[in-house]
């Protein structure tokens, strides 16, 4: 019974990705095409000052929002470890921006940042009228509230993760680690966390994955702006296809943005491959 559906869904994902990359080769506009005209989209694409911004845009906010997701969901799960009081309610805590879209992440951070009406004019109204905190209309700063939204959303993710890593660490391992006379830091340098790497491996493609495909919570937050200084590969698809009508070039840059995921994807999968082998012949 449960092969049914994942056929059907492996097909249409399958077809439609096939579909997708047709069109990249085809001169499509408002309506598809099927003339060839191989790698021209992908020359005006990649030759756009759009995507050029996007793509180095996609390195900063990626390279940031999995290192500090993946530091500060380390630093909640080893604070919950210590089988502190209040520990469920926490958790629920830390998860619950988990279950809720991008869109309103987005939005009630933009709503937080702006200047006009966030932080910066609860702190103008305190008092402190030389307080200043305009990321969100900041050419250079914006691509930060981003990252920090970003962060605050999948952060209990990855303490979810990592601390159901923490807890099915032997016990005997931290018993022999304290006969030893290892401290908590030393405990968690250099006895738990080195058990932790496929789980940390885990979370950090899952982050990328995240990463390179945002684009509701950026469309919600700063609309790529302001001008287009926080633009992001997925907005720059959502531009040519759907505000330019540009099918062909739309999904040159979808394929685009493929080849970044398979680039993440396809290594995590060779290794899980590799160490299923290796524990087969073990």
């Amino acid at each position: 019974m449960i092969w049914g559906p994942l056929l059907i869904a492996a097909a249409h994902i399958v077809l439609f990705a096939a579909w997708t990359i047709w069109m990249s080769f085809t001169s499509s506009t408002l309506m598809p095409v099927s003339d060839f005209v191989g790698l021209r989209n992908y020359n005006l694409v990649l030759g756009t000052r759009n995507w050029k911004i996007a793509f180095d845009n996609l390195l900063l906010f990626s390279s940031s929002f999995v290192v500090l997701t993946m530091l500060t969901g380390l630093v909640l799960a080893i604070l919950l470890d210590q089988r502190i009081r209040g520990e469920n309610v926490l958790r629920s805590i830390f998860l619950y921006p988990m279950a809720v879209s991008f869109v309103v992440t987005g939005v009630v951070w933009s709503w937080l940042l702006n200047p006009g009406m966030g932080i910066q004019k609860l702190v103008n109204d305190l008092g402190w009228t030389g307080f200043r905190f305009d990321w969100l209309i900041d050419r250079e700063m914006a691509i930060w509230t981003i990252v920090i939204a970003g962060v605050w959303q999948a952060s209990g993710f990855a303490m979810a993760l990592i601390l159901a890593g923490l807890r099915s660490v032997e016990a005997d391992l931290i018993k022999a680690a304290q006969i030893d006379g290892a401290g908590p830091v030393r405990m968690y340098v250099r006895v738990i966390l080195p058990t932790l790497w496929p789980i940390l491996v885990a979370v950090l493609v899952i982050l990328l994955q995240m990463a390179i495909t945002t684009f509701d919570l950026v469309r919600a937050l700063t609309g790529g702006g302001p001008g287009i200084a926080t633009q992001l590969p997925a907005l720059v698809v959502y531009d040519f296809m759907f505000q330019r009508g540009q099918l062909g070039r739309g999904a040159a840059a979808a394929v685009l943005m493929l080849l970044t995921l398979l680039l993440v994807l396809v290594p995590h999968a060779v290794w899980k491959y590799a160490q299923r082998r290796r524990a087969a012949h073990a």
